[in-house]
């Protein structure tokens, strides 16, 4: 009987390593698999995070695009963090600025990230920035608050059926990790 609850053992420890193994290479592929996802649903779209340099497009007056821009803030990042031009309507073609405020709320130095995205996610290839603060980390001083300007321009080659864009940036907090660096 021994012999048997050994053999039992045995088998529920190859079971459970066999699972933990498992759970590791599922979390190890977890990130190109939503990559994967969000292309495919086109959520999520992922901007570009270096300048394109500015090329000369055929403006389109004749059609309109709607351009939202939201903000948010990790959730640990004690920032004040606004987008002045809420909304805006452009044309396809040509190149518009739209300032962001941002302002370190505490008493020390704080190193910032912002990432970006775009929604719908399939135009993402079509919106091009030439300026941005969320193409590296942003240092503030403490309780400094300063004006970023982000320039962009949608190519008038976008699909008609695209009517809205909308711009999202959340602020993260990386002092900690960038002083470790």
């Amino acid at each position: 009987m021994s012999e048997s609850v050994n053999k039992k053992n045995a088998k529920l420890v190859r079971t459970l390593l066999f699972v933990a193994v498992g759970m590791f290479g599922f979390g190890y592929a977890l990130v190109p698999l939503y990559d994967v996802l969000c292309e495919i649903t086109g959520i999520n779209g992922k901007v570009d995070s270096a300048a394109v340099k500015e090329a000369s497009y055929e403006v389109d007056k004749n059609r309109e695009i709607t351009v939202e821009f939201m903000t948010s803030l990790n959730e640990s990042t004690p920032m004040v963090f606004r987008s002045e031009t809420k909304k805006m309507k452009i044309h396809p073609g040509e190149y518009y600025t739209v300032n962001f405020y941002a302002e370190n709320k505490t008493d020390k130095v704080m190193i910032a990230r912002a990432i970006p995205s775009i929604s719908p996610g399939p135009v993402a290839e079509y919106f091009k920035k030439t300026e941005c603060f969320c193409f590296s980390e942003q240092t503030f001083k403490a309780r400094e608050g300063r004006t970023m300007p982000v320039r962009f321009v949608v190519d008038p080659e976008l699909p008609q059926q695209y009517k809205t864009i909308t711009l999202a940036y959340t602020f993260f907090d990386n002092t900690e990790t960038s002083v470790k660096k």
